[in-house]
This record gives C-alpha cells, sequence and structure tokens, in this order.
C-alpha cells in the first residue's frame, strides 16, 4: 500500500490493552477510540523479553532480538564474567584519541531504510539509539544515553544528618552549616579515569528559613539558584573540567525536601544539550536547535527520577511533578516538528506511562508487599488512569493535525502487570547444583553482586539480568565447564527442572516457562543470547539480587519496593496496544510487523532481514 506522504509514530512506553479497553469503554480516552474507529485496535505482541530496550528495537528493525542484538538491559562479558550495560559500549582505539560511544544495536532500522530510498525521517527519544544514528532527518537519542557520570541515573543528596548512608545509584555529601548558617559544598561531576577522582565544582547553599526556601551559588548559570522547599528548582547548567582543553558540560535540577535539618536532592546531572560529552543527536547540533526552541530538556535516557522515589529523597508528589516535566518537554519537541513536517517518517517515544506503573501500581493492589506500613494511599489509587488520559489527549492534538495522506500509529511495547514476589534465580541454581559459592561463602550479602562470589570452576549456569540464564560454556566462557556438545542437553534439564516451578508460601507457579535460545531467538546476534529466558507468571519476576548478580537467601521474597509493577513475565500474558487511524490486519499483530508497515506505507521497499509483515491491506 504505496502513495502516503506521512507516517506519524506515537508510542506510548507500557500502555497496557487491558487497562486501555476499560476506560475506552468507560468513555475515558476517547481520542483513541476515535483512532479504533477510523482503523482498528489489537493487542501486539511483544518480544522475548518484554524489556524496553529489547522490544522497541524489534519495532526499528523489524527482527526478533537475534537480528539485533539486544537480549536485556545487562550483559556479561564472557572472558570475564563482568555484568555491563547492554546498549552501548565507549572505546578508545588510542591514548591520543578521546574516547567515543558505540551502539551496540544491530540490524538495520526503519530510518535507515527510508533513508537510502530518500525519505526522510524525524526520530525522537527511541530506545537504543545512542549514540545517533546516520540518516536523513533528526534524531535525538533515547534510552541509553547516560547521565554524565556514566550511569542510567545518578543522583546525589545533600544533608546534614549523620545517620544517611547511600542507596541505589546515589552519593551522599555530607554538610556542615558555617556559622553564619550556610553550607560551604560542591556539584559532583563525572569522574575522571586520569587522576581517579570525581570532578567537582565548588558552591555554597545559604538556607532562608523565613521564607522557606534557600539560595544556591555557584560558577553556573545562573549564578544564584533559588530553591524552594517541596518544589523542583530550574535548571542549572554547570561546567566541569576534565582537563586542560576539555570540560564537560551538564544540567541539574534540584529538590529542596528539608531545611531543619538541611536536605537537598539532585537530580542526575544529564548532558547540556547545546554541549555533550558525547553525541546524543543527528545531526549533531540538533539538541542544542531544540533547547533553543523548548528551551532546556531532559537528555538523560530514563530521564524520570524513578530513583530518588526509590530512595525516598523525594515523595510521590515530587516524582509526578517531574514525570509531568518530562512529558511536557517531549510534547513540545513533537508539537515542533508537527509544524514542519511535510513528508516521511516521525516517531516521538513517550517514556511517562512505563515509569508511573513502575512506581505506582502499588496503590492499585491494597494487599501489595510494598504497602506495608506506608499508609493507604487513596489520594494516588487514579494516578495511573489518570495517567492514561493523558496520553489521549496527546494522541488527540496530533489526530487533529492528520490529513487524507497520514498514517498515525499509537503504540506499546507491552503492556503491564504486578510485581509482588521476586525470584532468586541463582540460590535455585546453588540447591540444584548448578552453581557454587568460593569456599566460606553463604547465599547472601557475604555472596556479593555482580556474580563476585561465584567458584566458576564448580559452577554450570548462572543467572544475571532480568531473567536471563548462562551456561557456563567451556571455550566461551573464560572459566567454562560445560562441554560445548552437551549444552543443549543441560539447557532442556535445568529449563525442565524449572518450568512450572511453584512458589510454597503463595500456592502459586512462579516460573510460567524457561525458552532455550533456540526456541526464540535467531540471526546474525542469536550466538551473544543467553542460554535460558525465564518466563514468569503474572506477579512475579526475577529478584533485585539476581539482576546484578547476586546469591541471596531462599527463592522467593516479597517485593516491598516502590517499583511495583512490571512487565517481564511470560510476553504472551503482557502484549502491548496498537491503534492506526487506517484499517488494518488486526489478527494477531507483532512488533516486527511494524517497520514493514512504516516502509509499505511510504512505497519503500523492506529490509532484506525483517521478519515482520505489512499490516495495511
Amino acid at each position: 500500500m504505496a502513495g502516503l506522504r506521512k507516517v506519524i509514530v506515537i508510542g506510548l512506553d507500557g500502555l497496557d490493552p487491558r487497562i486501555a479497553e476499560r476506560l475506552m469503554a468507560r468513555g475515558a480516552l476517547p481520542h483513541l477510540a476515535r483512532l479504533r474507529e477510523q482503523g482498528g485496535f489489537a493487542a501486539v505482541s511483544t518480544t522475548y523479553p518484554a524489556q524496553t530496550p529489547v522490544a522497541w528495537s524489534t519495532f526499528a528493525t523489524g527482527t526478533n532480538p537475534g537480528g539485533h542484538g539486544i537480549f536485556d538491559f545487562i550483559r556479561r562479558d564472557p572472558s570475564n564474567y563482568r555484568p555491563d550495560l547492554a546498549l552501548n559500549r565507549y572505546e578508545q582505539k588510542s591514548s591520543f584519541l578521546p574516547p567515543s560511544a558505540v551502539n551496540l544495536r544491530g540490524g538495520s532500522p526503519v530510518w535507515e531504510l527510508l533513508s537510502k530510498a530518500g525519505i526522510p525521517s524525524i526520530v525522537l527519544r527511541c530506545p537504543c539509539t545512542y549514540p545517533p544514528d546516520k540518516l536523513k532527518g533528526r534524531m535525538l537519542s533515547g534510552m541509553g544515553v547516560p547521565d554524565i557520570r556514566g550511569g542510567l541515573g545518578t543522583s546525589t543528596l545533600y544533608t546534614e544528618r549523620r545517620d544517611v548512608t547511600p542507596r541505589e545509584s546515589e552519593q551522599i555529601v555530607p554538610l556542615e552549616r558555617r556559622a553564619d548558617g550556610a553550607f560551604a559544598t560542591f556539584l559532583v561531576g563525572p569522574r575522571n579515569p586520569k587522576r581517579g577522582e570525581d570532578c567537582a565544582v565548588e558552591a555554597e547553599i545559604r538556607p532562608r528559613a523565613g521564607e522557606s526556601a534557600a539560595l544556591l551559588r555557584s560558577s553556573g548559570d545562573p549564578a544564584e539558584l533559588e530553591l524552594r522547599l517541596g518544589q523542583w528548582s530550574d535548571w542549572l547548567r554547570v561546567r566541569f573540567k576534565l582537563g586542560t582543553l576539555q570540560s564537560a558540560h551538564g544540567i541539574v535540577r534540584f529538590h529542596l525536601s528539608s531545611l531543619d535539618p538541611f536536605e537537598l536532592y539532585a537530580s542526575p546531572v544529564n548532558f547540556d544539550p547545546d554541549s555533550p560529552l558525547f553525541p546524543i543527536s543527528a545531526p549533531w547540533d540538533y539538541a542544542g536547535e531544540l533547547e533553543r526552541r523548548i528551551g532546556l530538556f531532559h537528555t538523560t535516557g530514563m530521564a524520570e527520577d524513578h530513583g530518588g522515589l526509590i530512595n525516598e529523597r523525594i515523595d510521590e508528589h515530587a516524582f509526578l511533578r517531574q514525570c509531568e516535566t518530562v512529558l511536557a518537554e517531549r510534547e513540545a519537541m513533537l508539537a515542533y516538528e508537527l509544524e514542519r513536517f511535510r513528508e516521511g517518517l516521525l516517531y516521538c517515544l513517550f517514556d511517562t506511562p512505563d515509569r508511573i506503573q513502575h512506581m505506582f501500581w502499588r496503590f492499585q493492589e491494597p494487599d501489595h508487599p510494598a504497602n506495608a506500613g506506608r499508609g493507604d494511599g487513596a489520594e494516588m489509587e487514579t494516578v495511573i488512569e489518570d495517567h492514561y488520559r493523558r496520553c489521549d489527549a496527546i494522541v488527540g492534538r496530533v489526530l487533529e493535525g492528520t490529513d487524507d495522506e497520514t498514517l498515525l500509529v499509537a503504540l506499546s511495547d507491552h503492556g503491564f502487570t504486578s510485581f509482588q514476589r521476586g525470584f532468586h534465580a541463582n540460590t535455585w541454581l546453588l540447591d540444584h547444583g548448578y552453581l557454587a559459592l568460593r569456599p566460606g561463602l553463604e547465599p547472601g550479602p557475604a555472596a556479593g553482586d555482580l556474580l563476585e562470589g561465584i567458584d566458576w570452576g564448580r559452577t554450570t549456569a548462572y543467572a544475571v539480568g532480568l531473567g536471563s540464564v548462562y551456561l557456563n560454556v567451556a571455550g566461551r566462557e573464560a572459566e567454562g565447564t560445560v562441554d560445548p556438545a552437551s549444552a543443549d542437553r543441560v539447557g532442556d534439564e535445568i529449563a525442565t527442572r524449572l518450568r512450572g516451578l511453584q512458589d510454597p508460601e503463595r500456592g502459586r507457579v512462579a516460573v510460567r516457562d524457561v525458552k532455550p535460545r533456540r526456541e526464540i531467538w535467531r540471526g546474525p546476534h542469536a550466538a551473544d543470547s543467553p542460554d535460558l529466558l525465564l518466563c514468569f507468571a503474572d506477579g512475579y519476576r526475577v529478584s533485585w539480587a539476581t539482576g546484578l548478580g547476586g546469591v541471596a537467601r531462599g527463592w522467593f521474597e516479597d517485593n516491598v519496593r516502590k517499583w511495583s509493577g512490571d512487565h517481564i513475565i511470560d510476553p504472551p500474558l503482557i502484549p502491548g496496544v496498537l491503534f492506526m487511524n487506517r484499517p488494518f490486519d488486526t489478527g494477531g499483530p507483532a512488533l516486527h510487523d511494524l517497520a514493514p508497515t512504516i516502509l509499505d506505507a511510504l512505497g519503500a521497499p523492506r529490509g532484506e532481514r525483517m521478519e515482520g509483515t505489512s499490516l495495511l491491506p
């Protein structure tokens, strides 16, 4: 079906078809309902596993993960068993050259194929686009862009309290009040590998108790930044000196939580869009163009400060206000591009539905373990549904501007469900003789994280990441023990024993299925995949400890974190949503069908490795 001039794809990360259908039945999502009437609506099959970077990479390339090489947020290096982020890496080819970022997503994304056909694309914040792809058009990188310290979100807490210890992905800066009531402190920047220390910029904080405020003075811009109690500050631009000729430019916001004792939360320091340390847009100055048009904006790949809420440094109200800021930034980018959009593909991802469901799912379930001791939370019960309405309004504004030559797609990468119980996969492997700890170590904190406590010479299999299990294969892993010829047999044995595993405390099946790699992944990157994928029943997920390669006590634990909803379960249970303003094949669409559909709509040839088919008649 050629002949259309424009395709607009609105990505609504994590929007669940069951919630969407329920709200449409109540008339609460009028614009998505209108899309359904104009064209159609269907649940869309997600990927194995149902993870954001995996799923959106399949959307972009039209292939299963074996075709693009993204299988998880975390991968392990078989040469040393060291876990690392799986989306990108940094290379330095010579000591005379600066390091460069490398995108680890393979395959040919749809915008590359459109570029070859002479058709432009505008891609706003698609995951696994850091560093950005070369294309005919414009791109702003999404999930995968780090904070200025190289993490996914490293925050800082400034506090007078002495009983505070660092929590997940955060730094603590102790404050000493001077005689004049002010604090001399510093802003934490990137790690300088040559000097082995953090870069920093001196700052002074002067509380103004009578005004429920404080003033932060620094060499940044503005030189004096007002901090209001219980509010987010404006952006502060700051420059960290890395060396004689190199600086790192960042932007940071603050949330003043308390004046007595004084406590100030600093967001992760984002790359400055006008001067990032590594390219985050294509052309390289496109991020700066957006900043000049809409103002400063979050550039980290995971922009919402869920870590601050998990660590209880900000509360739910502050988190929601920050999410609204992120959403408004994305709306402004989209509006700017819609004004000048004449042909080709325009894609814009809104991440906030995913983040809000992760953090607020517990308020829909009074018996959720994360609610224990936290009050009734009645005022938060409608947050998720309210946000679906907010997303519907965004779709409505786009829908108003479409014409007869436009295909409008509203799409999510997966749905959502509860996360009440975590499964300690490494502990199960230990108890069944597939994994061994070094002599003298027991499961628990002493075993450490990042697979550091494992005795590799006596280990057959190990788990790291969000459901990934690897065999310790000889010749592949550094200290492999499994004969490659028997690897499939060993993997099948583990899968058989885990499949249907029950949680004795709940009397329910926890592990619904276990998939060997040969059943779900194929293509040029399939050999880099985990050997087994755990597919959980509703309400279960791999535990926090297992995700980081830890070996905890017992097989199951309650999930008491505010991160209370998730989607990393058996993928058939957790499809995404697909709406179009034109009739399409609703009989079982999958994410890998979207790239061929976009190419078909714009009259461009499909990619050679694409597995899906166009959904258009």
